[in-house]
């Protein structure tokens, strides 16, 4: 029987505390990873990289060249933390730097394709970033949430996870109102909030909730699925996934396991 792939985008409020990257919360992640691995084959798509250059050299991030800059330092930082604590479990770790037109070309796609299945066959972990470097639009607009959901539909991945500093999708913002209702399962989106402002939350992150519905939307017109759950209790998304049971988070679209 062929193993599920699902790919798992990890954002920098996941990472960091604001000012630095938290070993810790990495560790919890990479450990949730190698126990999904029993099951499903996983694409780990990591922000972080900015964070993690910020670490060294203090540069003011609102200046796109800055920003860019503190990424091509970060990157292999970030590489290098995921590559130690993985190895603590035998599992390897490979590198990959996309940008979201590397798949306007079927070429360049099907080179991806190809990497990424000798990699899973062999039981390592792509770990996918922006090209940070270089990727304007991506750098400022998306953090990962609409490239995940390309890599997810391209690579072949039934499920894209992405890991938030919410329990998932609720019928208005947790931050602001304590009335606030998680809703557990959504087959369509409406237009208009896809179009709605960018509304970023934490010192780092550069996307919001409009990105990841933009990412859900694209996913569910394509027949794939999307999980939006809270990074900080990973404990609920391995239920999910290895158990079946369902304690907080918000599937968009159908997925069966």
């Amino acid at each position: 029987m062929m193993r599920k792939r699902i790919v798992i985008k990890v954002g920098t409020s996941n990472l960091s505390n604001g000012e630095v990257i938290q070993e810790k919360e990495m560790c919890k992640i990479v450990e949730t990873i190698v126990h999904l691995q029993d099951r499903f084959d996983v694409i780990l798509v990591s922000s972080g990289a900015v964070a993690s250059g910020y670490t060294q050299i203090d540069l003011d991030k609102s200046i796109l060249a800055h920003k860019q800059a503190l990424a091509s330092i970060g990157q292999p930082l970030l590489l290098e933390t995921y590559r130690k604590l993985f190895s603590k479990y035998g599992v390897l770790v490979a590198q990959i730097l996309l940008a979201g037109h590397d798949f306007d070309s079927r070429k360049a796609t099907q080179n991806v394709q190809d990497t990424i299945d000798v990699l899973l066959s062999n039981k390592i972990v792509p770990i996918i970033n922006e090209n940070d470097a270089i990727a304007t639009t991506e750098l400022v607009f998306g953090d990962n949430d609409r490239l995940s959901a390309h890599i997810a539909y391209y690579l072949g991945a039934e499920l894209l996870v992405i890991l938030s500093d919410i329990d998932g999708y609720f019928d208005k913002d947790p931050h602001q109102c304590a009335d606030a209702k998680l809703i557990a399962h959504i087959s369509s989106i409406p237009q208009e909030k896809l179009q709605a402002t960018y509304d970023p939350h934490g010192h780092f992150a550069t996307g919001g909730i409009v990105t990841k519905l933009i990412a859900a939307d694209f996913l569910i017109q394509r027949g794939r699925a999307m999980f939006l759950c809270n990074g900080d209790k990973l404990d609920h998304l391995e239920s999910f996934l290895l158990q079946r049971i369902k304690k907080s988070g918000t599937l968009f679209g159908e997925f069966d396991g």
